[in-house]
């Protein structure tokens, strides 16, 4: 089985690539850490932690969501509800929330989910966000805890992958045959003096 290491980047979307390095790198205080362009687009990545970025799309024409609350049952298409980025501590949630209400946007009061205490906002770009600081003792990916009161099949089969739901690999990608092909990206393994 895969070994995953977090997420390496979320892609979301901006029409207005100043406005959101201005949210997210200046009022949140994530780095700028990589930055890719041309006529078509412009592609952003900000450091969340040591193995985790979120990135951002600039597209011309794009216009920004429709509100949406978080956790709010709708119809019609959808494909996203809100991302919730983890903080170390009490004090950092108290001082996000601080920050993003001193910045005008608005911000809910600190929820608490029982292992999660959590703020919600959202960003320029009308992205529903919620910040999360995990609850002391209660650790839901140690101890994993099953409280809906009408489960789907699938999860009274337990938290741990069950093994074979998929078809099994027939036939593995030899060392040879594995091709690993450029894309936009590639500029950004350039070394400084070869861009020169």
């Amino acid at each position: 089985m895969a070994a995953f290491n977090g997420v390496n980047h979320l892609a979301l979307v901006t029409r207005d690539m100043d406005m959101t390095i201005r949210y997210w790198r200046d009022l949140l205080g994530l780095r700028l850490v990589a930055g890719l362009g041309n006529e078509r687009f412009r592609h952003y990545f900000f450091e969340l932690s040591e193995t985790d970025m979120v990135a951002f799309f600039e597209w011309p024409g794009v216009e920004p969501l429709p509100l949406k609350d978080h956790g709010v049952p709708i119809k019609g298409p959808l494909a996203f509800d809100h991302v919730s980025f983890g903080v170390d501590s009490e004090d950092d949630l108290w001082e996000l929330k601080e920050k993003i209400e001193a910045a005008g946007f608005w911000v809910s009061e600190v929820i608490d989910h029982g292992f999660i205490h959590s703020i919600y906002t959202f960003d320029p770009n009308d992205i529903p966000i919620e910040f999360s600081f995990n609850v002391p003792g209660v650790d839901v990916r140690r101890h994993p805890r099953m409280k809906d009161k009408a489960p789907c099949p699938a999860a009274l089969e337990g938290s741990e992958p069950q093994p074979g739901k998929w078809p099994s690999v027939e036939q593995k990608t030899s060392p040879e045959d594995r091709l690993v092909f450029p894309g936009e990206g590639s500029v950004l393994a350039e070394n400084e003096e070869e861009t020169a």
